[in-house]
């Protein structure tokens, strides 16, 4: 790399193309041929598992229908594997713990995301365009002393 001395320097310099301009990324698959990835959201997290299969998603060792009855929450757990067109072709395994059903939704969605592009990095764009690779760091703001809740005082009374 040549040092510039002047200004004049700078348009005798030969443009050279930055090597490896997008990073890229590499498979990640386990002995057994599954990717793992983990998830997070409010106090929620989600360790997930994913592996070539018909479709399978169990969570917590119950079926998906039973753990998630809502279909919204459903819904979003799903939403990565409809980016992807991939709806039928893994078996996924979930073990979640704490924060309530929509964090926990999100934990998934998040964790199954990442093992996604782990087991097929070609699928990082598509995910990562949606913000499904981002972990939301939106948690619940703790309470201060002096206050009924985080920012709620009491009521005033003049008299």
């Amino acid at each position: 790399m040549a040092v510039l001395q002047s200004l004049s320097d700078l348009g005798q310099t030969q443009n050279v193309p930055a090597e490896n301009e997008a990073p890229r990324y590499e498979r990640k698959v386990d002995a057994q041929g599954r990717a793992y990835a983990t998830g997070k959201r409010k106090d929620a997290v989600a360790r997930v598992w994913i592996k070539p299969g018909k479709g399978q998603i169990i969570v917590n060792d119950k079926p998906v229908t039973t753990y998630f009855a809502r279909p919204v929450l459903r819904m979003i757990i799903n939403q990565p594997l409809q980016i992807a067109n991939r709806v039928d072709q893994y078996d996924i395994t979930v073990t979640v713990a704490g924060g309530g059903l929509s964090g926990q939704a999100g934990a998934v969605r998040h964790g199954l995301s990442k093992a996604l592009t782990y087991f097929e990095p070609d699928l990082r764009p598509p995910l990562k365009k949606e913000g499904f690779l981002t972990r939301d760091s939106r948690v619940v703001e703790r309470k201060k002393y002096g206050k009924k809740k985080a920012r709620r005082s009491f009521q005033f009374s003049k008299r």
